[in-house]
């Protein structure tokens, strides 16, 4: 079963939907946006993804007060949430900058007024094309339902999630439009810690539902494997510079290395093949030339 995103249809036998996860590595600078955006298109992803939250909601109590070091200055963590978050003229400046780069944006909202502030951009026909849950929204039943009463296509992520958690998600999400994707919420995330036998055991649990990967470790070896396991998407951080300032950046691609991600994904994607044995034509000398012994 394939499932309709933007312009890619995403599910098996579909090439591998590569979502560039731009979050917050923006730092709140739309032309840094803008330049993560290019950067995607550049590599040949088909999207990309931000993060979008109304601060005082989704920002946790214990965290509110907390002093955060930043380029701005010492604030604490809620003002330097309000800091970085786009707001309308910012959100339709990407959505912009991806449709005439040819890339199909969306986000994921942390609270349900940011999914009313997302659908509030078809206004100007630059909404998203779907929604993504992060794994830290998993169990807010409330946002699950908000999101899924829009009608559009959904991708949850499964971190830090049990399976019953993950159950009752996709029991609030539907499946008719819904992609999972594995994920380990560690930042960045150790080899050990991969479990990609996950994927299988997720396309056994929803079948029908398409299972993507979306990864938080260094280098590409096991978003690559993910896709030899029949992951139909991966997301992966993206930065300019793993060492600028923000959170997220040390676990991110960088230019270079997005463009090997998504050249390895296409060449996995034109050798898996179809399972069906046959001599190809590039074995027809070689037959020819070694086999003694030849059936009729």
């Amino acid at each position: 079963m394939a499932i309709r995103i933007g312009r890619s249809a995403v599910g098996y036998g579909e090439p591998v939907y590569v979502i560039g996860e731009i979050g917050l590595n923006h730092n709140g600078d739309v032309e840094l946006a803008r330049r993560l955006i290019d950067v995607a298109a550049d590599a040949g992803a088909q999207a990309v993804k931000f993060q979008k939250r109304t601060p005082e909601i989704a920002t946790p109590e214990h965290m509110r007060d907390m002093p955060r070091e930043t380029p701005w200055g010492t604030m604490s963590y809620l003002d330097y949430r309000r800091r970085v978050e786009f707001g309308v003229a910012e959100y339709r400046a990407v959505a912009e900058h991806a449709a005439s780069v040819g890339l199909d944006w969306f986000a994921s909202p942390w609270d349900v007024p940011s999914v009313e502030f997302l659908e509030a951009l078809g206004e100007f026909g630059e909404e998203p094309v779907a929604y993504k849950v992060a794994s830290a929204s998993v169990t807010d039943l409330e946002l699950l339902r908000a999101i899924a009463a829009t009608g559009r296509p959904v991708i949850c992520s499964t971190g830090m999630s049990t399976i019953e958690e993950i159950d009752r998600a996709v029991e609030a999400l539907g499946t008719d439009r819904l992609v999972l994707m594995h994920a380990t919420s560690s930042y960045p995330m150790p080899a050990e810690e991969a479990n990609l036998r996950m994927i299988d055991t997720l396309q056994l649990r929803y079948p029908g539902v398409p299972v993507g990967y979306s990864g938080h470790e260094p280098g590409l070896q096991i978003s690559l494997a993910a896709v030899a396991l029949g992951a139909v998407a991966v997301e992966r951080h993206i930065t300019l510079d793993r060492t600028m300032w923000g959170s997220d950046h040390a676990a991110s691609l960088e230019p270079q290395g997005l463009q090997h991600l998504v050249r390895d994904i296409r060449i996995i994607g034109e050798a898996m093949g179809d399972g069906i044995k046959r001599v190809f034509p590039g074995e027809e000398a070689p037959r020819a030339k070694l086999r003694r012994v030849l059936v009729p």
